[in-house]
């Protein structure tokens, strides 16, 4: 089952309709779907990788949108959407002691969730509902974001076909390792905040 799905995912990366699912889904991860976009992104440059830097760039800007909206959410509805969230993901009771530190450290966690595989859309209304400066908010955004799908795609353009051989012959443990780091993202959220 799971190489039947890793070659729709491979023959879905090179149609007709990958980058606006790509686009799609970096939106949505940065306000408040679950799954990063690095599930598209990776299968999109291993089967085309003369667009690594073209996906890695959808994949930013559509990130950082969908940011904004995550900004605005926490900005001018945190009781109404953005609580309900929060409390979704187990956050709402640690958020007030979270919301007192983080405009001292706001650039630097923005930054820092924008990398790694920390819960984005948990900082994003954060960082609307704090009242984070917006300028720096989106110079965070930009820089974090880029440089991960860029870091991501680059590596992947680099490495190229023995990655995409790596990948197969290891499905399952690749799979295993994707679903730790996504679960630890969160695990870490929880307990940071």
């Amino acid at each position: 089952m799971l190489r039947r799905l890793y070659d729709w995912t491979m023959s879905f990366a090179a149609g007709r309709h990958a980058t606006k699912a790509l686009a799609g889904v970096a939106f949505a991860e940065s306000s408040f779907f679950p799954i990063p976009p690095d599930i598209l992104l990776i299968p999109m440059v291993l089967a085309e990788r003369a667009k690594a830097m073209r996906f890695a760039a959808i994949a930013t800007a559509a990130s950082v949108i969908g940011g904004i909206f995550g900004y605005l959410i926490g900005a001018f509805l945190f009781e109404q959407l953005a609580l309900p969230i929060l409390q979704f993901y187990g956050y709402d009771q640690q958020f007030e002691t979270f919301a007192t530190w983080y405009n001292d450290w706001g650039v630097w966690i923005v930054f820092i969730a924008g990398v790694t595989p920390f819960p984005y859309k948990v900082i994003t209304i954060a960082s609307g509902a704090t009242g984070l400066n917006f300028v720096v908010f989106i110079v965070a955004s930009i820089i974090a974001r880029g440089l991960r799908f860029v870091i991501v795609a680059g590596l992947l353009y680099w490495i190229g076909p023995p990655i995409r051989d790596f990948i197969e012959k290891r499905l399952g443990l690749v799979f295993t390792v994707f679903v730790v780091l996504l679960i630890g993202g969160f695990v870490v959220a929880r307990y940071m905040i």
